[in-house]
């Protein structure tokens, strides 16, 4: 028989054409520039500035000196120009902090205005009572069902009840690659402001006006349900403590001053003015002008990587996660079992099973099917048969009889699983070759898929479908055990296949026949043990696993309860790319530990500068502590001043892109923030504050 085949091609999440990553926009945007300046003194409002104290207090300081500055002015009282420069710069001070959250918050409102743009009136085709209605789409209410069709799109969130359609997500994942969605599975689940290209589907809708999924990235990336996490409050009462025992310091240090001048009979007491740059400048607001800034920026990064974030406290939790749990089937390996190998029985040439296993598998749409067709092409030179003109009888696979085969010219072929195949050539008068069972047996054993091949009455041979584990996946494992994180691979499976899997991708553990109880007792017994658990999950029986963990990631192309159940929805529908959130909660925490870090630690070359400045006067001997040779002290506390203020400008950008992030441990990445920011923290103030010193002395201004 001369026989070709026309293979029908079909996309699908895994096996889409790969299209361009969206392109991020730049760190300093323009536009994003723009806006932040603007939106920096919108944020001048006290309400705004007192959630965070440490600028609460500069602000306070800022008032004040303006107030000092107005009345040496009107009054002559004391030097108007040191005065009105030091109130400028504390104001500089809070405008770059506010500078510096807008920034972070940029991204996230560009994105919101994309995305409320992809919210149109679209009209709704509605069924009522079997009827088509069109309606506006926001009248849709949960529970409601609508129809769409190639062009369509899609009014709202819902679940596909009926049909199979490809869609358009490019609006939600800037992706232009189409996606497979359908009715009944894990991938039913559509998002509103998609579209969709492809056949007819009707969807269930699930939510109510102004809960969608744009609502909520809305809501989200504009920071309007942002909270902070455990470890950012806990960093703010350490702020807000250092900054009261400055605060107490500093009042308490003007009586002891006039008290000293008096018994001295000499000098004068610092001004009002130098006290609260010096309180300024002792109190932590390199960090404290920062830390707003840190926490969104994390979340944007996240974004950035098309995962959508509930919380902050979702991301940090990611950076602290010990324990990291996978589904097998589509995570770890592709999903669809694959022909791998051909095993004849003695005597049975294998080209001829090759021929007998492709000739099966013609009518079989199956991503098994198709793939036994392609191994008996590439390895053994078959090409496909057109079967359409020939007086062939295609026999579906069916849960009853496990198999599936052609007759065609009187010869019958069929393949399956091995106790019906064995059945069937009972049935027609064959015998069961002894040799068929150790073959079975020695294919699951490793976890594969056995397919028994059968040509008439004689059992030719069988079929070695595998679950292929995606490439690079051992490497990514490596990676994450670099990072201190346990991998534990969930899958359904027996034991037997689960081992040879879970050896072959090279996790450290793995579940195997698990059930959503299952899931649920193996996070909490790793919670118990004090480990903060991660799990990516897209079916409802993983809402409960994905509720119970610590970062729950929920794949966009997942069913609503999954969606709901999780604290992170990935975009792109990719499970591995839990490993990017991780490494990017542990770059958040790196992150503002390395700035806390130097914030600290370049308060002491402030020390140098203003108290030496302050009490030089009435104390000589203080000159000595002048290590960096400062001209006077109305320069010296302006330099002060400035460097504190334009430090925050020059941290921005690290702020935003966030410390370079190398798997280490805790004790190494200690060391290093020592090193490099606390040595760094220390060391960077000393010249920058003599260069603005002499800059300060040469133009007159001090």
């Amino acid at each position: 028989m001369s026989l070709t085949l026309n293979q029908p091609t079909q996309t699908s999440d895994n096996n889409a054409p790969q299209s361009p990553k969206k392109q991020s926009k730049p760190l300093l945007d323009p536009a994003i520039v723009k806006r932040a300046i603007k939106e920096s003194f919108i944020k001048l409002d006290p309400r705004v500035v007192a959630k965070n104290p440490v600028m609460f207090v500069v602000l306070v300081g800022s008032v004040m000196t303006t107030y000092y500055f107005i009345k040496a002015l009107i009054g002559h009282e004391g030097n108007a120009l040191f005065v009105g420069q030091v109130s400028i710069w504390l104001w500089f001070t809070v405008i770059f902090a506010n500078f510096a959250e807008a920034m972070a918050e940029g991204r996230g409102k560009a994105q919101a205005d994309s995305l409320r743009k992809a919210k149109t009136q679209t009209v709704a085709r509605k069924l009522v009572n079997g009827k088509e209605q069109q309606v506006p789409a926001p009248d849709l209410r949960k529970g409601d069902l609508v129809v769409c069709e190639v062009g369509d799109v899609i009014p709202s969130d819902g679940e596909i009840i009926e049909g199979i359609a490809s869609v358009d997500e490019s609006a939600i994942t800037g992706e232009s690659a189409p996606v497979i969605r359908e009715s009944g599975g894990d991938r039913s689940s559509v998002t509103g402001g998609t579209k969709v290209l492809s056949d007819r589907i009707v969807i269930q809708i699930a939510t109510n006006p102004g809960e969608s999924f744009i609502d909520r990235m809305i809501a989200l990336v504009e920071g309007a349900q942002r909270q902070k996490t455990p470890n950012e409050i806990a960093l703010s009462i350490l702020l807000s403590g250092l900054t009261l025992i400055f605060l107490l310091a500093v009042v308490t240090l003007y009586p002891y001053a006039v008290y000293s001048v008096r018994a001295a009979g000499s000098g004068a007491p610092p001004s009002i003015t130098a006290l609260i740059a010096l309180m300024v400048c002792l109190i932590p607001t390199t960090i404290g002008g920062l830390l707003s800034a840190i926490g969104i920026a994390g979340m944007d990064r996240v974004m950035q990587h098309n995962v959508l974030a509930m919380s902050g406290k979702a991301v940090e939790a990611a950076g602290d996660v010990n324990t990291l749990l996978l589904d097998k089937t589509g995570t770890i390996t592709l999903g669809n079992r694959q022909a791998t190998e051909f095993r004849p029985l003695p005597g049975v040439n294998i080209e001829e099973l090759a021929n007998a296993a492709q000739l099966s598998s013609l009518s079989d749409e199956t991503p098994e099917g198709r793939s036994i067709v392609i191994l008996a092409k590439e390895k053994y030179g078959l090409r496909g048969r057109e079967l359409t003109e020939a007086d062939a009888e295609f026999v579906p696979f069916t849960a009853q009889t496990r198999m599936s085969g052609v007759n065609v010219d009187g010869v019958q072929v069929r393949k399956g699983a091995g106790d019906n195949v064995k059945r069937w050539v009972e049935e027609q008068g064959g015998r069961i070759p002894a040799e068929l069972d150790p073959i079975v047996e020695s294919i699951a054993k490793v976890g594969g898929t056995p397919l028994v091949v059968a040509l008439n009455n004689q059992v030719l041979g069988v079929i070695y479908l595998k679950d292929v584990v995606k490439g690079g996946m051992r490497e990514r494992f490596d990676q994450l055990r670099a990072m201190g994180i346990k991998t534990v691979m969930i899958t359904g499976d027996n034991p037997l296949t689960a081992k040879s899997i879970a050896e072959e991708a090279g996790v450290d553990d793995f579940l195997a026949q698990a059930t959503p109880e299952n899931k649920m007792d193996l996070i909490k017994k790793e919670q118990a043990g004090g480990k903060l658990v991660a799990m990516t999950g897209d079916g409802t029986n993983d809402a409960p696993a994905l509720a119970q963990a610590d970062v729950g990631v929920a794949m966009n192309t997942g069913t609503q309860a999954a969606k709901e159940a999780g604290n992170m929805i990935d975009l792109d529908s990719n499970p591995t790319k839990l490993i990017e959130v991780v490494e990017i909660g542990k770059q958040l925490l790196m992150t503002r530990g390395a700035l806390t870090t130097f914030s600290i630690a370049n308060d002491v070359a402030k020390y140098f500068a203003i108290i030496p400045a302050m009490f030089v006067v009435t104390y000589p001997e203080l000159n000595k502590l002048n290590l960096m040779g400062l001209t006077n002290s109305n320069s010296a506390i302006l330099a002060a001043v400035i460097f504190n203020a334009l430090v925050i400008i020059a941290l921005i950008p690290l702020a935003l892109r966030g410390v370079a992030y190398r798997p280490m441990n805790a004790g190494a990445i200690l060391r290093r923030n020592l090193l490099i920011y606390g040595l760094g923290g220390v060391l960077i103030p000393f010249p920058a504050i003599w260069l603005l010193d002499r800059i300060l002395v040469t133009l007159h201004l001090a």
